[in-house]
């Protein structure tokens, strides 16, 4: 490939995900500020290791035992690749490694195993997220994001793709599922699914983020707008319907769960995401009850976790000296309540459903 070929297939690259509010940057990322547009508005950093798992040589080898993910319990975009990996019963295929939801005082953004004994993954041995970066790749400067695949005897990362992970262990990872794992991404839906992913990144799971990064009130103020006219619009359509797809669980609701998961214990008030509360949207309100209340939903959220990284270790102001103050709310204990939204199913079958042979 010629140096002007090279420096055009990049240029191209960069405008696609431009569009979709992620820039790829090869700086240092010691401060959130390095992901600030000129305008001042967030713009989220590429993936680097995006190679699919899947059969061929291109791909990743699918073996059970082979690989670890690693994530940290705060982080939304790490939760919906744990929330599918116990739904789908693939916790003895890939081992789980948790990081804390505090941000170590490392001089950059990192993320640490201090939850661990001696401050390492008890399988990896390492300390900080970022060396499995630097395992694979070291001249990796970007942030050590979660979620992260590692190759557990090389000790390197090897795909850190949000965005197509659980589709990964959907589709690739089928042969480990557990008997009777529902289809959270039938092939009949897979092109709805991805069309409502794709919108629901944009507006609602990087759509907070967009608000609370932005460093100009021109940049949140259009951010907030888009937001809340998405959240609108799913307010009206689960008014209807149980899940985002009908009567059965699927890919779009995993994501769009980890987002209304923080809604009130961060972002209302970390993001300035303040409308109004998720507990305020009767629709939406109910129907996080209802995945909260579904055995891998519910039992991997850790709102501690959560509320601690959002208002004690999140790097939107890193430099700032001002107290940093846990909130002693919302009160949580209103999960558990009642949401009746089984009766919007047209059907008395289980709402995950199980794959059809």
């Amino acid at each position: 490939m010629t140096p002007f070929l090279f420096r055009a297939i990049t240029k191209l690259r960069e405008k696609f995900w431009e569009k979709r509010g992620i820039i790829i940057s090869d700086q240092q990322q010691t401060k959130v500020s390095a992901e600030i547009s000129k305008d001042g508005s967030f713009k989220r950093q590429l993936n680097r290791f995006v190679t699919p798992f899947g059969d061929g040589s291109k791909n990743l080898p699918v073996e059970p035992g082979r690989y670890r993910l690693l994530w940290s319990a705060a982080c939304p975009w790490a939760h919906r690749a744990v929330i599918v990996r116990k739904v789908l019963g693939l916790e003895n295929a890939i081992s789980l490694g948790t990081a804390s939801p505090m941000r170590p005082q490392a001089g950059r953004v990192d993320w640490e195993f201090s939850l661990d004994k001696n401050d390492r993954d008890p399988v990896l041995g390492v300390q900080y997220i970022s060396e499995v970066y630097q395992n694979a790749d070291a001249a990796y400067s970007g942030r050590p994001t979660v979620p992260v695949m590692v190759d557990i005897p090389q000790k390197k990362a090897v795909n850190n793709d949000y965005f197509h992970l659980t589709n990964y262990l959907e589709t690739a990872w089928a042969p480990f599922h557990k008997e009777g794992a529902p289809d959270l991404y039938p092939e009949s839906l897979r092109r709805k699914i991805d069309e409502l992913n794709e919108d629901i990144f944009h507006h609602v799971n990087n759509g907070v983020y967009k608000c609370g990064f932005a460093n100009s009130q021109e940049a949140y103020e259009k951010a907030y707008k888009e937001l809340f006219e998405k959240l609108d619009e799913l307010e009206v359509k689960l008014s209807a319907q149980r899940f985002l797809h009908g009567d059965f669980i699927t890919d779009s609701d995993v994501r769009l769960y980890t987002t209304l998961a923080r809604f009130d214990a961060a972002y209302y008030n970390g993001f300035n995401t303040n409308r109004n509360l998720l507990r305020e949207m009767p629709n939406l309100w109910g129907y996080a009850r209802d995945l909260y209340q579904t055995p891998g939903f519910g039992d991997t959220t850790d709102f501690e976790a959560i509320k601690r990284h959002y208002h004690l270790s999140i790097t939107i102001h890193p430099d700032s000296t001002a107290a940093k103050i846990l909130p002693k709310g919302p009160d949580l204990s209103v999960w558990e309540t009642p949401h009746h939204r089984e009766k919007l199913s047209r059907q008395d079958a289980k709402f995950l459903q199980e794959k059809r042979g």
